[in-house]
């Protein structure tokens, strides 16, 4: 077997090198940017018109005046064919795949892109600032930058670039919404933050207050840009089909991605039965790459054995495409999707059963026929195990009688095959302008036609018989490429409200208080200990010490010592800042709400120092507490949390964290 291997062509930026990749300008005046904006007013015209069939259907509901009720149910039919003629009208752009496509001179089979879910811009401003100043008791002022920075981002992904910068994008703002999250997003309460997207094929809108939504409307993109970049590639090149292939599987792997992770979407777009669909879609697309990437490579130099294993990969792929066609006629997803998606499938599943048979053709009448080696006996009586009565009865050729006569009756499959494409192709509207389409159709029924005529003979009965179906086998073997987040690094914009294990949206803690202790000549230390790092806590308080008096409590975080913040600092910095305070110490502690922190460790652990003597040097202490996690204590310059979230670890809060509210 061979096995499709995932490569990286390009490097990864520093982590450092943190910068808002711009989006490209809608207004610009390129055949995608005129698309994406025909599909924003779409859209837009969409939700004016569910308004008013959401308010038309409201007062049907509440009237009892007759005369009224029978007004407004001619309004509601006017409405919904508005409605209904938007949505074709959206459809039809969804269709318009030729935007996509290499811009190669050879004629090509189209592929089948998506189109990006679009987005309404939001204000974070007001909403962060409060949160700021009411959660953390912070100078919200202070992180206005931030918040720009992050707006900025959000505005920039309304319109990435169709390539791997706007996938950097797009994946640089999905892990920025990772901190963004946890930041902001308490789990009991609301921030009046409300995300707004667009059904990438219906049009309809999806409004939700969880990032996680945000989250799967983002990855969706991902595999939209995916799509586009797989087709837009330059199929007549072994360089441009592999691309090709690499963009296909992480479409698909970043759709099953979404429907692993994100369940309960409102959007329609976002429905298991509508990713699971996409997935076989994109991984079909993948392997009508290699097929033909195979035949270009064998077209100068085309043995019998060559033959027929393409015939087998073209049986395989119309197998493929025969599934997805079964997926998408499906009632959960045929009535959402452009009636041109389901046509184009339907065309592929005929047209490459018709290679199937060309390719068989084409080994039995080859020159070398003749005289077939074993391995190649084996492989055609394997392509025609399952021949049934009506069917012509010849698994392998006994001599050139046979031979000819089992050509002849794969090449006239093979032309009736391709002329039911052509008639699909006629049959829908959208695909009869699809030029690169019809050009493909006229070739390969013009090539199969002349190899009929080239090895036409007498008449016979035998003729009247059909061959048997090409048994389908594959090469290939294909692995999904899952998003893989660890590659785009991003800083916290937010890093300075503390490490997020300790200072998040759903911990709480009293507002910060200010300590002062100031101690005499004939006292010796401040009557506390403290352990732990980023943040450091307050292990012990002895009794009527000046700590207590003070009113320093055991648990209490560290955040600042005099006017250093120190709530990144680590344990020994802390000390080095306690013992250099002198006789006057200022402290600016946090009291944690949630009593875990306040528990006694079960181990013990070195480096802990006490500083109740001025005179004190390391003793046996405390570990870091529960509530700080234990990896703060060897974190130091550590930021990047691995953005890896695996569907069978999927449990207890971390699953709840993706489940998108109706």
């Amino acid at each position: 077997m061979l096995k499709w291997v995932q490569r990286q062509n390009f490097k990864c930026p520093a982590e450092d090198d943190f910068v808002i990749i711009p989006g490209s300008d809608p207004r610009v005046a390129t055949c995608r940017g005129k698309l994406q904006n025909r599909r924003s007013k779409l859209n837009q015209e969409i939700n004016k018109e569910l308004r008013l069939r959401a308010g038309a259907e409201n007062l049907f509901k509440a009237t009892t005046n007759r005369k009224l009720k029978e007004t407004v149910a001619l309004e509601l039919s006017f409405v919904n064919s508005n409605l209904q003629l938007l949505k074709e009208q959206l459809a039809e752009l969804n269709s318009s795949v030729e935007l996509y496509q290499s811009d190669s001179t050879d004629a090509v089979m189209p592929m089948i892109p998506l189109g990006l879910k679009e987005t309404k811009e939001i204000d974070f401003r007001d909403p962060f600032k409060d949160f700021i100043l009411e959660h953390y008791s912070e100078d919200a002022s202070q992180y206005e930058d931030a918040i720009a920075d992050f707006m900025d981002t959000r505005q920039a992904i309304r319109t990435p670039l169709r390539d791997l910068s706007g996938i950097s994008l797009l994946f640089r703002y999905y892990n920025q919404l990772y901190f963004v999250e946890r930041r902001f997003f308490p789990p009991d309460r609301s921030l009046g933050i409300y995300f707004e997207w667009f059904d990438s094929l219906t049009g309809v809108p999806s409004c939700q207050r969880t990032v996680a939504f945000e989250k799967a409307c983002v990855l969706f993109n991902m595999g939209a840009i995916y799509t586009q970049i797989g087709a837009k590639q330059d199929r007549s090149t072994a360089k441009g089909l592999d691309a090709a292939v690499d963009s296909f599987l992480r479409a698909a792997g970043t759709f099953r991605y979404i429907h692993e992770n994100f369940t309960n979407a409102p959007s329609m777009d976002l429905r298991p039965e509508m990713l699971e669909m996409l997935v076989q879609l994109m991984l079909a697309q993948a392997r009508e790459c290699l097929l033909e990437k195979l035949d270009l490579q064998s077209k100068d130099n085309r043995s019998i054995d060559i033959c027929l294993d393409l015939a087998q990969e073209a049986a395989h792929l119309a197998d493929c495409y025969r599934q997805v066609h079964e997926i998408i006629s499906t009632e959960a997803v045929h009535d959402y999707v452009p009636y041109s998606w389901i046509s184009l499938v339907q065309v592929k599943k005929e047209y490459y059963t018709g290679m199937a048979h060309f390719y068989v053709a084409s080994g039995v009448l080859h020159k070398e026929a003749s005289q077939m080696s074993a391995t190649t006996k084996d492989t055609l009586q394997f392509l025609h195990a399952e021949i049934a009565s009506t069917q012509l009865d010849i698994r392998l050729p006994k001599d050139d009688a046979e031979r000819r006569l089992l050509g002849r009756a794969h090449l006239r499959e093979s032309l009736v095959l391709h002329e039911e494409c052509q008639r699909q192709h006629r049959m829908c509207r959208e695909l009869r302008g699809k030029q690169a389409l019809a050009a493909v159709l006229r070739t390969a029924h013009k090539t199969a036609l002349q190899a009929y005529a080239d090895n036409e003979n007498e008449d016979d009965f035998s003729d009247v018989l059909d061959p048997a179906q090409v048994q389908a086998a594959t090469k290939f073997q294909l692995a999904l490429t899952p998003p893989d987040f660890a590659q785009y690094r991003v800083n916290d914009l937010f890093r300075a409200l503390g490490p997020i294990a300790i200072f998040s949206a759903k911990r709480h803690w009293t507002a910060p208080r200010l300590v002062q202790l100031h101690r005499g000549r004939t006292s010796d230390g401040f009557g506390f200990s403290v352990r732990g790092d980023a943040p450091v806590i307050v292990a012990i308080v002895e009794a009527n010490s000046l700590a207590e008096f003070g009113g320093v409590k055991e648990g209490d975080f560290i955040v600042a010592i005099s006017d250093k913040d120190v709530k990144w600092s680590s344990h020994d910095e802390v000390v080095t800042l306690i013992k250099n305070a002198g006789d006057s110490l200022s402290l600016k502690l946090v009291t944690p709400m949630d009593r875990n922190y306040l528990k006694q460790p079960t181990k013990s652990s070195k480096g802990s120092i006490s500083t109740h003597s001025s005179s004190s040097g390391v003793s046996s202490g405390m570990s870091s507490p529960s509530g700080s996690m234990a990896q703060h204590k060897n974190r130091k310059g550590l930021n990047w949390i691995p953005f890896k979230r695996h569907s069978s670890s999927r449990e207890g809060k971390d699953f709840f964290e993706n489940v998108i509210l109706r």
